[in-house]
């Protein structure tokens, strides 16, 4: 199914469940702002429940899943449904999120049911070897993120940075490679970029910052300064 690939550079606001309701439209409808002002492909997760209305509110950005399940239309209760995602206006899900691991095997066809509807996937691996691993199954994005770092104050070295992209791209030169984990300002997300990221995740840098709202805007900025540099 034909779908807009994201392109790089990229960047992903994910809230997790940080923010709801009013708070987390407000975020989402001045991302979708940006996006628009600045090209920048921008992916916005949102917990299961807020989908529609950010999806509908915001037709510029990736509205993104934080989960999916390889389940078909059935008598499945309480998983996430592919179509389901699809038919809401979901561009893109994340899968294997250290908050919600799941098997290889299972990646494998979570991955295939997400191409068969239309859905692009970002796959969260921790070390090189697992980012390897994920990135011969064809996801569109591999998320690279050593897992205790997630949410601390300091971002992923930089050998963890330029070995993790050159051997997940030596596996499937195809697939965009996202950096996450401690990121926590506009600085941050140009050297991650610099050192060859085709995309920056954030949510505590943004959540948690006095201003989310500027800070994210600073982030967006960065990446499209990198974009122009890069032209």
């Amino acid at each position: 199914m034909a779908y807009k690939k994201i392109q790089a550079p990229f960047f992903v606001v994910n809230p997790k469940t940080f923010l709801y309701g009013e708070s987390l439209m407000d975020l989402a409808q001045y991302a979708n702002q940006l996006a628009d002002e600045y090209s920048i492909d921008i992916l916005f997760t949102a917990p299961l429940t807020e989908l529609a209305i950010v999806a509908k509110e915001c037709p510029k950005l990736f509205v993104t899943s934080q989960h999916m399940d390889n389940i078909k239309p059935g008598d499945s209760m309480g998983r996430v449904l592919p179509e389901s995602l699809k038919q809401i206006g979901v561009r893109a899900v994340v899968l294997n999120h250290a908050d919600n691991p799941v098997s290889l095997a299972i990646l494998a066809d979570t991955i295939q049911r997400a191409k068969d509807v239309g859905l692009q996937t970002i796959v969260c691996a921790d070390s090189v070897q697992e980012g390897q691993a994920v990135a011969a199954l064809g996801p569109d994005i591999v998320l690279a993120e050593p897992t205790r770092l997630i949410g601390q104050e300091q971002i992923s070295d930089r050998v963890y940075v330029t070995s993790t992209i050159e051997k997940i791209k030596e596996v499937n030169s195809n697939v965009l490679v996202e950096q996450g984990a401690g990121i926590r300002s506009e600085k941050d997300v140009m050297e991650l970029l610099q050192l060859g990221a085709d995309g920056v995740g954030v949510t505590s840098g943004i959540v948690k910052a006095g201003n989310p709202k500027e800070m994210m805007k600073k982030m967006i900025l960065s990446v499209a300064d990198f974009k122009k540099e890069r032209k």
